[in-house]
């Protein structure tokens, strides 16, 4: 791995780090009454996965509270916003990956998928239409298909987060098998408010290196 992109939610982002607009979760000073929220940048999982690897990032394309597919909390429509699959489009729409050498794409998501309640629906892994991705598990087989499809000689890496649905988990590991998408479940990672603390990032930086 030498120049990565990361499509992500509140676990991969941080203040400045991210494109504008986009809706950040961690930052050095935090957020009042938000104690998880607080962290150097440095402790981030990806700065101390770049530490270790020496690798770099091209893009950190995370969005907090984004869903892979379009359902979120509430049952709001993310349609055209938020959702990995609309961000993903948007950087193939705009040329990204044509101007930017990257070698590896970490996709770290599903956890606002399950958190959210969003309803999973019926995995599937083809014939796809667009109200598919108003539920869960069609939503994380297209995005597997269209980035293996659009991306087919990088290497494509999902991360599954630990306490969220099995069904999630399961269908990132069978879609992963069926498109060559690599998967890493996380375990054992400590945690405030369901985001991980200084020590839970390096968890998962350790998991995720050691995987890769």
């Amino acid at each position: 791995m030498k120049n990565f992109m990361i499509l992500g939610d509140s676990y991969s982002t941080y203040a400045g780090c991210i494109p504008e607009g986009y809706a950040v979760y961690y930052c050095k000073e935090g957020r009042e009454g938000s104690p998880a929220t607080k962290m150097e940048k440095e402790e981030t999982w990806w700065m101390r996965l770049i530490a270790k690897t020496g690798a770099n990032l091209v893009l950190n394309n995370s969005w907090s509270g984004s869903t892979i597919g379009y359902t979120s909390y509430e049952g709001r429509d993310v349609s055209m916003s938020a959702s990995y699959i609309y961000r993903f489009r948007q950087l193939v729409r705009r040329g990204f990956f044509q101007k930017n050498e990257i070698d590896t794409l970490l996709v770290f998501g599903g956890t606002n998928d399950s958190w959210s309640d969003a309803p999973l629906g019926e995995m599937k892994l083809n014939d796809f239409v667009e109200k598919d991705f108003y539920t869960v598990l069609p939503s994380i087989c297209y995005l597997m298909k269209t980035i293996r499809e659009d991306l087919p000689d990088k290497r494509i890496v999902f991360i599954a987060n630990c306490d969220i649905k099995e069904e999630i988990v399961s269908c990132m590991k069978e879609a992963g098998a069926h498109f060559g998408v690599e998967v890493i479940t996380l375990h054992d990672v400590e945690k405030v408010s369901g985001h991980p603390n200084p020590n839970g990032m390096a968890q998962i930086a350790e998991q995720v290196y050691a995987a890769l």
